[in-house]
């Protein structure tokens, strides 16, 4: 059982979220909730390399063995995620940012390898991979580890520097399911911090990642929930649809 530490959000950070769409929570996670995540994550990347070497492949989906893993929705396989994601915390988060009414939407680990292949992700918003209308929806960015510009952590671009709020057209990039929409010259803010801090985004916030430079691997977490249920074009569901807030009360 985990035991949860209370979060307080202040009136400037939601400010800030409001006006520049992201704020920063440093090592707000205690450590034995550090802990089972990288624990989570490590499992994860250890299954894709098992199931790897099955195949003799090493590639496994977006996955490549030593250099990325992604591990997409492994609370549907690891329900014991559920008590992270679903507490106190981040009804406290999901509150300050998208409101009182919140669905879990979509949580995945993404580790950045040591080969610096393939590792670089381009100015993005999360919802320009997202194709049918939506509410901005929001990104709770967890890293396993100390993160900085020499390992690959994210960098954020505030609603003024990318000259819009709103969701824009993205482009695809050729030869890979990537999709970039911010062209300009701005660097971004980069996300240095340490392990169990919370990068607060939203949907519509601008970001990219570099590759890794170290010797070791960069885990993170990414939970994000919106404030209505999501649907590709074609109306079928996408991501996720778990009721979490009503009325701003939990309902898990």
């Amino acid at each position: 059982m985990l035991s949860h530490s209370s979060l307080r959000i202040t009136e400037a950070q939601k400010k800030k979220y409001q006006e520049e769409g992201f704020f920063i929570l440093e090592k707000v996670i205690p450590e034995e909730e550090l802990e089972f995540l990288q624990s989570e994550c490590n499992y994860h990347v250890e299954q894709q390399n098992a199931e790897m070497e099955r195949l003799g492949t090493d590639v496994l989906n977006l996955s490549r063995r030593n250099s990325r893993y992604f591990v997409f929705l492994a609370y549907k396989e690891r329900p014991q995620l559920g008590e992270f994601i679903f507490s106190d915390r981040m009804a406290a988060l999901c509150r300050a940012t998208i409101g009182e009414t919140a669905y879990l939407f979509w949580e995945q680990f993404v580790v950045k390898g040591t080969d610096k292949k393939g590792a670089e992700f381009g100015w993005h918003q999360d919802s320009g991979y997202v194709d049918h209308p939506h509410r901005p929806y929001v990104n709770f960015w967890i890293p396993l580890e100390n993160v900085n510009e020499e390992n690959g952590t994210i960098y954020l671009l505030s609603y003024a520097k990318a000259g819009t709020r709103e969701k824009v057209e993205h482009k695809p990039v050729s030869g890979t399911n990537d999709r970039v929409g911010y062209f300009g010259s701005d660097p971004g803010v980069p996300a240095v911090c340490p392990a169990g801090s919370i990068v607060v985004f939203s949907s519509t916030v601008f970001h990219r990642s570099g590759a890794n430079y170290t010797d070791k691997m960069r885990r993170a977490y990414a939970v994000q929930f919106s404030p209505e249920v999501i649907y590709e074009a074609d109306g079928s569901l996408k991501g996720l649809d778990v009721p979490f807030l009503k009325n701003g009360q939990r309902l898990k």
